[in-house]
């Protein structure tokens, strides 16, 4: 979530999805290479509370998915039980590299595996109250 480029973005992701960070507030531009045998999972808006810590209900938030200039469904995720997160080094979400009991609500989008070649993804959202991140992907897909 910190690498404002995307330099990082292929830094321990598993081998059964591909993770897009957003961002944590206003607007980051982001290029990196994906490989085409994996799904992508990403966060149109979303909070992420350790220790248990109470996420107040968001009515207003709102989050929108854009691939290659088409809109794509969202999700909205509430994790009610909590559910272990093992940060990794300098980790911005746990801020530890032990495991943290996480709580975590957001608007998410999952897309299927890419075509190989140029896409653009582009995360938008809101919290409602002010409060907006957007994080755009230019992607090589391999």
């Amino acid at each position: 979530m910190l690498d404002r480029t995307g330099r990082y973005a292929h830094v321990r992701q598993p081998k059964d999805v591909w993770f897009l960070a957003g961002c944590f507030g206003g607007a980051v531009e982001r290029r990196c290479a994906v490989p085409s045998d994996r799904p992508l999972f990403m966060p149109a808006f979303n909070m992420w509370c350790p220790n248990g810590t109470y996420i107040p209900p968001l009515p207003q938030a709102h989050g929108t998915v854009h691939v290659d200039g088409q809109q794509h469904p969202v999700v909205t995720i509430d994790a009610a039980r909590m559910f272990d997160v093992r940060g990794a080094f300098l980790n911005p979400v746990t801020r530890v590299r032990r495991v943290v009991p996480m709580r975590v609500w957001g608007i998410w989008a999952m897309v299927d595996q890419f075509s190989p070649g140029e896409h653009t993804v582009r995360l938008d959202g809101t919290n409602g109250h002010g409060f907006e991140v957007t994080a755009t992907y230019h992607l090589v897909v391999r």
